[in-house]
């Protein structure tokens, strides 16, 4: 009887500690799982044409997008994005790539980060950054950071920290510029 119970109580113990060790979690699949929870919707490879008033004002390409139901609901664009942004008669007036981009609905405000640059088409200015906000609420600002920044233009390259400027990029402000800068002789003050 007592090696019969013996028996018994050594099963019992091989079972619960394979049971034990079967409830040990996979960080993949928990993250999978909270990922589910969220409600995450996947678009690959898009296009989207944004209008105003029949006219078409930017279009955006992506290789991917998710759309994130959160308790504060927005768009992310985790592997790069393209956008051309167009005037009232068609024409293409500046381009913009990032390597990340989130838009949260509710603010309706677009960060972008990581390799981000925007280019005048007309003029040849190009920003380079790695963090830039576009708002449309600010007309004539829709681009802002307060992170160093860098302009190209045709004569020279611009330094600093902090910017404001237009969606077209025809004109744009360096809150902070460092280093030499080249000012025209006509552009100096007469004494």
């Amino acid at each position: 009887m007592r090696y019969r119970f013996t028996s018994i109580i050594t099963a019992l113990l091989v079972i619960g500690g394979s049971t034990l060790q079967s409830c040990e979690n996979n960080a993949n699949e928990v993250n999978d799982m909270n990922r589910k929870k969220l409600g995450i919707e996947e678009a690959k490879n898009i296009a989207v044409n944004f209008t105003l008033g029949g006219k078409t004002k930017a279009i955006l390409t992506a290789p991917l997008m998710l759309r994130v139901q959160d308790t504060v609901p927005y768009i992310e664009f985790p592997n790069t994005l393209h956008v051309d942004f167009y005037s009232e008669l068609g024409i293409k007036e500046s381009k913009l790539d990032a390597r990340y981009s989130r838009y949260k609905e509710s603010e309706k405000l677009v960060f972008l980060k990581d390799s981000v640059r925007v280019i005048n088409m007309q003029k040849g200015d190009t920003l380079y950054c790695m963090e830039l906000y576009w708002d449309r609420s600010r007309v004539g600002n829709e681009f802002y950071t307060t992170k160093p920044v860098r302009i190209r233009t045709r004569t020279q390259t611009l330094d600093g920290t902090g910017l404001d400027a237009s969606q077209d990029f025809k004109n744009w402000h360096i809150t902070y510029p460092v280093g030499p800068i080249q000012v025209p002789a006509a552009q100096f003050p007469r004494q």
